[in-house]
């Protein structure tokens, strides 16, 4: 099943990323769709209805009355749609949405809606990390909606964190799947997954710590389309900013290799496959200073030590689980990857190379090589959320050798 002949009702509130409205009503009528948009008044400060109008074939309403004083009915908008879009949604409407003060035409249609909702919330990161924004995400939840968690990276402000609006091509793939998910094979069923996720941050002083770049996108990646065949996800993440909002992912936030280590050894056991995306940081502080160091000499010494390596313990009590490991090299990337795949005991490997522009840390895209024992299989340049389908296809075909 496709997006193709469906009705999709895209509300667009007044917020800077309104501007990517127009991709993602391009992305759906490409697609075969049938898009009908409607705004907030102040959504009329980013964008004109004159383009939305001409990319979805379709009048766009921000009133409840015409120029000729015609209703546009909130309520046929409503009982029309298979799907409701609220992309961008702001701060002010994400309020009004779950506390139901309706005084504009995005509201009252919004709470005629019978079909499925999906919010994609873009502001700001300090009022995207309020905790009012986090409760009514959670209410919004609960109302059985679903949220399209916000991405991290620049903002309008010329800050960097998470608040940045889910992008176009995220918001229809997210739309697609709720259509396709009851023709889908659920592959996984019955399997219980471990991921592992993100950095991890050694402390220095209670202030500073040793870390990486890594954003944890491939392991969240990984735990949503596992979940969405049929799995159990056990996600184990180091700091980050992203977030799942799937009821068979299981989050357990941890901070240092240590903690990590601990944690995926309380479920080693039970699990079929592990799959360890994190970028564990290789040392730490042989000591943590209790107090902040201050700065009073031109050089400083830290004393590291090495770190436990979660993957190769992994890889030395494997029994029955099929395991996987990633490696991001710089140099000798195909030599050192299958070096690591032996040492490490591994049943795959999923190669990145920093040399590959859009892959590797931060970036919403990865493009990677497969190394098994007697394989190679390599792929183009995709989204996270693509080379997670790769990778755990890959892992099925092993499956069932």
């Amino acid at each position: 099943m496709s997006i193709s002949g469906k009705k999709i009702l895209i509300a667009v509130s007044g917020g800077i990323a309104a501007y990517k409205i127009h991709f993602l009503i391009r992305d759906f009528v490409k697609k075969g769709a049938d898009v009908q948009v409607i705004m907030t008044p102040d959504a009329e400060h980013f964008v004109t209805k004159l383009s939305l109008s001409t990319l979805s074939k379709k009048p766009v309403y921000s009133d409840f009355y015409g120029d000729n004083g015609n209703w546009n009915s909130h309520v046929e908008l409503a009982l029309w749609a298979d799907v409701m879009v609220i992309a961008p949604c702001t701060a002010n409407t994400l309020s009004k949405l779950v506390h139901g003060m309706c005084d504009n035409l995005v509201i009252a249609t919004y709470m005629s809606a019978k079909c499925p909702v999906f919010i994609a919330p873009a502001m700001d990161l300090d009022m995207y990390a309020h905790p009012s924004t986090g409760k009514n995400l959670e209410l919004a939840e609960s109302f059985g909606h679903i949220v399209i968690p916000a991405e991290n990276g620049e903002l309008a402000s010329g800050l960097i964190g998470q608040g940045r609006m889910a992008e176009p091509g995220t918001i229809c793939t997210i739309v697609e799947d709720h259509f396709n998910d009851g023709s889908k094979t659920r592959s996984l069923e019955g399997k219980t997954i471990l991921i592992t996720a993100g950095p991890t941050y050694e402390a220095i002083d209670p202030v500073r710590f040793i870390g990486n770049h890594s954003s944890g996108k491939m392991g969240f990646s990984l735990a949503e389309e596992a979940s969405k065949r049929g799995a159990k996800v056990i996600l184990i993440s180091g700091p980050t900013f992203q977030s799942v909002h799937d009821q068979n992912v299981k989050l357990y936030k941890v901070t240092s290799a240590k903690e990590m280590l601990a944690k995926v050894f309380e479920f080693y056991d039970r699990i079929d496959i592990g799959i360890a995306s994190a970028a564990v940081a290789d040392y730490a502080p042989k000591e943590v200073a209790k107090e902040k160091i201050k700065k009073n000499d031109e050089n400083l010494t830290i004393e590291l030590v090495k770190n436990p390596d979660i993957l190769k313990t992994m890889g030395e009590k494997k029994t029955h689980q099929f395991l996987v490991g990633f490696a991001l090299e710089t140099q000798n990337e195909e030599e050192n990857a299958k070096a690591k795949l032996e040492k490490k005991n591994l049943d795959m490997i999923v190669l990145n190379s920093l040399r590959d522009e859009g892959a590797g840390f931060k970036n919403d895209t990865n493009k990677i090589k497969i190394l098994t024992r007697t394989e190679k299989k390599e792929f183009n340049l995709k989204s996270k959320d693509e080379v997670a389908k790769d990778i755990l296809n890959f892992v099925e075909s092993r499956l069932l050798k």
